[in-house]
C-alpha cells in the first residue's frame, strides 16, 4: 500500500473527501477543507496523509498538523484546536501505513511527540500511548423540539424561561453574527486566562461552510451576552465554542441559548447534538449532562520520540498557573492582540 501527501497529489482531493463521506467512523475534522483553514489562519505546514491500493482507491487517511514553538514544543497533532480528526481507514493495513508514515515524518521534524485524537479506538495501536482523560457529550434528538422539552426537568425549564422573562433575545446568523459572538468570545477566554483565537479564525470557517456553520446570540438590552458556534456534518450538529459573559451569568443567559441551539438543531434535522469534550463529573460535564447529554470516551493516541512522559499542554498543567493568573488581569483589547500570537501553538 502506498502512502502519499495530499500537498503533493492535490488532484486526490475530491477523492479524499468521498473517502471522508462515506466512511461511517468519519467526522467533521476529517474534511480536507480544514487542511485549507488551518494552512490559511495559522501557517502551520500539514501533512494530508492517505493510503492508496493498487486500483490507486483511498483506503485511509490521517491528517497531521506541525506546531512548533519555543513554549509549547515541537510536536504532529491529528487535529489541534478540535476534539477529533486522527486516524479514518478501511483496514489494518492503511492503518499500518499511515502510523509508520507518521513516524518517518516525525523522526524527520524532530518531533518530541505524534498526538492523534480518536471518537473511536484503534484496533492495533502498535506501540502508541493512550490516555482516555476526556469524554464527548452526545445528546440524542427527536424530530420534534416540543418533545425534547417536555423531557426536561422543572428545574432546566425555568433557567431556560429565567433569561426570557428578564428580556433576552436570541439571533441565528452567520458572518453578519460574527461581532458579537467574538465579542462574547474574547471577554469570556480573558476571564479563563486562556489566549483567544483570531477573528479571521472563524470567518474562514463560515465562509467554508456557508451552509453548515452558524452563530447564536443571546442579547440583553441590545448588548450580546452569550454565543455560541455551530457546526453541522452528516447528522450531528456541533458547538466547538460558546462563551457567556459572566457579570450576567446569574440571569442565565447561557441556558437560553443552550436550548435555543437544541431548537435549532431538531428544526433542522439533525438526529444528535454534540456538547464537546469535558473532564468527568467536573463543571463543564455536570453542566452538559444537565440537558440528557451522554459521555461517549475519546481516546488520544500518542507516540512519544524519546521521551516516556506523556504531554500535558493544558490549563490543569500546574505550570501554566502564573501564566493564566497573569492573563486573566489584562485587558481585552490586549489579549485580541497577544492571544492569537500564542493560541496558535496550543493544540
Amino acid at each position: 500500500m502506498i502512502v502519499k501527501d495530499l500537498s503533493n497529489a492535490v488532484e486526490f482531493r475530491n477523492k479524499w473527501d468521498k473517502f471522508v463521506l462515506s466512511n461511517i467512523n468519519s467526522t467533521n475534522y476529517h474534511q480536507v477543507i480544514w487542511k485549507d483553514i488551518i494552512e490559511k489562519t495559522f501557517g502551520h505546514k500539514t501533512y494530508y496523509l492517505f493510503a492508496l491500493n493498487d486500483e490507486e482507491e483511498i483506503e485511509g487517511i490521517l491528517p497531521l498538523v506541525h506546531m512548533k514553538s519555543i513554549l509549547f514544543g515541537n510536536f504532529l497533532i491529528s487535529l489541534p484546536f478540535f476534539n477529533y480528526g486522527g486516524l479514518l481507514a478501511n483496514g489494518q493495513e492503511a492503518i499500518d501505513s499511515l502510523i509508520i508514515k507518521a513516524k518517518e515524518i516525525g523522526s524527520a521534524l524532530s518531533v518530541e511527540h505524534i498526538e492523534l485524537r480518536h471518537l473511536i479506538p484503534l484496533k492495533n495501536a502498535h506501540d502508541l500511548k493512550l490516555k482516555t482523560h476526556k469524554v464527548t457529550m452526545l445528546l440524542e434528538l427527536p424530530d420534534d423540539p416540543d418533545i425534547l422539552w417536555k423531557g426536561f426537568k422543572s428545574k432546566l425549564r425555568s433557567q431556560i424561561r429565567r433569561p426570557q422573562k428578564e428580556g433576552m433575545s436570541v439571533k441565528i446568523g452567520g458572518i453578519d453574527q460574527l461581532d458579537s459572538f467574538y465579542e462574547v468570545f474574547s471577554i469570556n477566554m480573558r476571564d479563563l486566562g486562556t489566549p483567544v483565537y483570531p477573528k479571521k479564525f472563524f470567518l474562514n470557517i463560515l465562509k467554508s461552510f456557508p451552509k453548515n456553520s452558524w452563530i447564536v446570540s443571546v442579547f440583553y438590552n441590545n448588548l450580546p451576552v452569550a454565543s455560541g458556534f455551530i457546526i453541522g456534518f452528516k447528522d450531528v450538529l456541533e458547538i466547538p465554542w460558546a462563551s457567556s459573559i459572566r457579570k450576567y451569568n446569574r440571569l442565565a443567559p447561557n441556558m437560553l441559548l443552550y436550548w435555543s441551539i437544541l431548537e435549532f438543531a431538531c428544526k433542522k434535522g439533525f438526529k444528535k447534538f454534540d456538547f464537546g469534550r469535558s473532564s468527568p463529573n467536573k463543571g463543564t460535564y455536570r453542566f452538559k449532562k444537565q440537558w440528557g447529554a451522554t459521555p461517549h470516551q475519546l481516546y488520544w493516541y500518542y507516540w512519544l520520540r524519546n521521551k516516556e512522559q506523556l504531554p500535558s499542554i493544558n490549563p490543569d498543567n500546574p505550570k501554566y498557573k502564573m501564566a493564566i493568573e497573569l492573563w486573566q488581569k489584562l485587558p481585552v483589547g490586549i489579549t485580541k492582540i497577544l492571544g492569537p500570537m500564542i493560541v496558535k501553538y496550543i493544540p
